[in-house]
């Protein structure tokens, strides 16, 4: 088993580097760091921790330039986002700020991504809360095309882009393990579709744990995609389905924690 931490990186807390130092003379696997730009003064959205908002959400520095200065005095310790709000970045120059960090780390990223609480936060940067899971997919489908291909396009409901270069490409390939946090009842499609592995998130009241059998009733049963896609031909349709339960299938028996 591996131990990793969190941490909100900000300016009266422990150094990031210091930290990172720290954990990997101690034999842990990773660091953690959270991302909030910024918190807006209505405090209209709860926080899903219950009570008072800590400082820390408004205060923490940005994860990738924190996870370089952690990079930059280890060796082997892994470098995780926990989680980056995909939704509120720009993909392009978010796929170059993900493989620029894993350059520079000799491939230790773990890409942790989640869609966020802050409905006014994610406001202030463009997004709509009802679709943001829509917006996440296609920035990750993206990013994906950018680390992968030479030339790369992306033609979407939120995300359009025609031929690309973009260097450099992520050490690790096809790309860092993109691990999805989020507990809702389509959280593991997401995984299953585009993710690596899975961020539970804790709660006071209750294990991570307890959505495993849900989990795995969702893969026997194929795992039917949720998430809208543009009308196609009927035929189309019916290949479409039986090729994304073939993927899903071999995709769920790859995963961790699926087994």
């Amino acid at each position: 088993m591996h131990y990793g931490v969190v941490m909100f990186p900000t300016e009266y807390a422990m150094a990031p580097d210091e930290l990172a130092r720290a954990l990997e003379e101690r034999g842990f696997e990773s660091v953690w760091f959270p991302e909030h730009t910024h918190i807006p003064a209505s405090r209209r959205s709860p926080w899903p921790g219950g009570g008072d908002l800590p400082r820390d959400y408004w205060s923490s520095y940005d994860p990738f330039v924190a996870l370089m200065a952690a990079a930059a005095t280890t060796k082997r310790l892994k470098l995780g986002t926990g989680i980056c709000l995909v939704i509120e970045r720009d993909p392009i120059t978010m796929a170059k700020e993900v493989a620029t960090l894993d350059r520079l780390s000799g491939g230790r990223v773990l890409f942790g991504i989640g869609g966020g609480w802050n409905q006014e936060e994610m406001a202030n940067h463009g997004t709509e809360w009802k679709s943001r899971w829509r917006l996440l997919r296609e920035r990750v489908l993206a990013m994906k095309e950018i680390w992968t291909k030479r030339e790369a396009e992306f033609h979407g409901e939120f995300v359009n882009f025609d031929k690309i270069w973009a260097d450099p490409k992520p050490i690790q390939k096809p790309h860092p393990p993109i691990i999805i946090g989020g507990d809702g009842a389509t959280t593991f499609d997401r995984v299953v579709e585009f993710g690596d592995g899975w961020m539970p998130i804790m709660r006071p009241t209750e294990e991570a744990g307890h959505r495993r059998p849900r989990r795995r009733r969702r893969r026997t049963r194929g795992l039917r995609p949720p998430l809208r896609r543009p009308r196609r031909r009927s035929s189309e349709t019916r290949r479409v389905r039986r090729r994304h339960a073939q993927l899903t299938r071999k995709r769920a028996s790859q995963l961790p924690g699926f087994a």
